[in-house]
């Protein structure tokens, strides 16, 4: 799961980095509107922790401008302001939530989880796909009940396609939302031929129902085998 955090605080800023890494999530972050509205517009994100006040501009502005372009990234706003009138626009253009600063991190992961079980897996913390159970809050996955030992960027793949099952995910959109910041890291998309090839094995080993098809040239489609 990748989430942008776009604080100018910077100790606020490196603390919920750091909780956030520690929950194993992929972060990114920005410091100031310039760069907060240029990630939010160019880059998908599973999560987006927005700030109100930002050097150059508004967090509700970065908001509008999304609602303009059609981006429904979830979005938590977290601002040191409790205004009524803040919470109200938030939640108009499109926000999931809003936190008011401070809060403990206990809280703010417990925000990030609702809202992705919301949006992502209908509310649900496991979703089933055949006989492949796959909780995304334990990070966890079976096959008729048995569990299925994974690689936490094994993990991270399979959610991203059970969040976009019998869609067409090119090796681009792939690389950018498990990898994110870190994309140079998978050189010529050979890391992610690797992680896909093992997952295929232990689908198959494990019986699963489920299975990456290749879509020759392009990338790879999560389908349910009937």
């Amino acid at each position: 799961m990748k989430i942008l955090v776009v604080e100018d605080e910077y100790e606020m800023l490196k603390s919920i980095e750091a909780s956030l890494l520690s929950e194993k999530y992929l972060v990114e972050t920005a410091t100031d509107y310039s760069s907060g509205i240029e990630k939010a517009l160019v880059y998908e994100y599973d999560c987006i922790l927005l700030d109100i006040s930002l050097p150059g501009g508004s967090g509700l502005r970065i908001l509008d401008e999304m609602k303009k372009n059609g981006i429904t990234a979830n979005v938590i706003i977290i601002s040191a302001k409790n205004s009524i009138d803040d919470k109200v626009s938030g939640l108009e253009l499109g926000a999931d939530d809003y936190l008011t600063k401070p809060f403990h991190m206990a809280e703010l992961h417990a925000r990030i989880k609702a809202v992705l079980r919301r949006k992502q897996f209908d509310g649900k913390d496991v979703l089933a796909l055949g006989n492949v159970l796959l909780n995304h809050t334990r990070r966890q996955v079976s096959v008729d009940g048995r569990p299925l030992e994974m690689t936490r960027k094994e993990f991270d793949i399979l959610v991203f396609f059970a969040a976009n099952i019998n869609r067409l995910i090119t090796r681009e959109a792939l690389a950018e939302n498990v990898w994110g910041d870190h994309i140079d890291n998978a050189d010529n998309f050979d890391f992610i031929y690797a992680q896909i090839k093992n997952i295929r094995k232990k689908m198959k080993d494990g019986n699963a129902d489920i299975r990456l098809k290749s879509v020759y040239g392009v990338g790879y489609k999560l389908i349910i085998d009937s």
